[in-house]
């Protein structure tokens, strides 16, 4: 469904002044939204359907915008961006972490969470894992997704490449460590502790407090660069909908919850800082 505020533009105003986004709206074809299968963030459900907090609160969004014509894609995690890039969808709803090296590349929203990291261990925590740099000091393997923003955060703390396993996504990173061919796997807290919940004991989540600040990252929704003026668009009505009742009704399910909001930080200081 076209926006009526698209349609009131007309075919001829928007061609001028929009993006490929804005073109393909007002030419009726769908919003494609791609993400990969990440629990809690964004993942398909049984019959394709886009699930997650982020495809949750995406949709939300743009329903507000007066979109519902919306298509899911699934990729790998690693073909996020490339996908985006080469338009085989165009909009990134994986609950990509906003970091200065994806700032290069493709346009982000205003921050939708803050996310903090996690490990999964072994039960007990045999190697008293609980940060990069005890995975340092540990001499430890750790294991994380391809792309994840775990691998610059672990080579930042001084974790050496070849200690750095890297594998497709999150049942790659249980597989892993329940295998005990790593002695941790990371990534957000929210897929960790999930990961660990669906162990039946196996494995557990680590305080994603005992991180350093710096390890906290922001989430966003990624866009191409020459999609600008719908960023532009999508900000104003996340900036209604973001903490609202029907966000937070939306997303409860899969543990999004008050202190999961990014607060005042912007866009702009996450691809500075992060």
């Amino acid at each position: 469904m076209i926006a009526a505020a698209a349609i009131a533009l007309g075919t001829t105003a928007v061609a001028a002044v929009a993006g490929p986004l804005m073109d393909r709206i007002a030419a009726g074809e769908t919003i494609r939204i791609g993400f990969a299968n990440e629990i809690p963030f964004a993942y398909p459900g049984p019959n394709g359907e886009p699930k997650g907090f982020v495809n949750a609160h995406t949709l939300g969004v743009l329903e507000k915008m007066g979109y519902t014509n919306v298509e899911p894609v699934q990729t790998d995690w690693g073909g996020l961006i490339p996908g985006l890039q080469a338009g085989r969808f165009d909009v990134i709803t994986g609950g990509m972490n906003i970091l200065a090296s994806r700032c290069e590349n493709i346009a982000f929203s205003d921050p939708i969470a803050k996310i903090g990291d996690a490990f999964i261990v072994a039960a007990g925590n045999p190697k008293g894992i609980q940060t990069y740099v005890d995975v340092k000091d540990k001499g430890a393997i750790m294991v994380t997704g391809a792309g994840y923003s775990n691998i610059e955060a672990a080579k930042a703390a001084g974790v050496a490449e070849a200690s750095i396993m890297q594998v497709p996504g999150p049942t790659e990173i249980l597989a892993a460590v329940t295998a005990g061919r790593a002695d941790a796997g990371t990534g957000t807290y929210f897929t960790m502790k999930q990961l660990a919940d669906s162990s039946s004991g196996a494995v557990e989540v680590t305080d994603p407090n005992a991180m350093p600040e710096e390890s906290f990252n922001w989430a966003g929704i990624g866009f191409r660069k020459e999609d600008q003026d719908f960023v532009d668009a999508f900000n104003a009505a996340q900036k209604e909908y973001l903490g609202s009742e029907a966000m937070m009704a939306a997303v409860a399910e899969y543990g999004y919850g008050e202190a999961s909001l990014p607060g005042d930080v912007t866009t702009e200081w996450v691809c500075a800082n992060r």
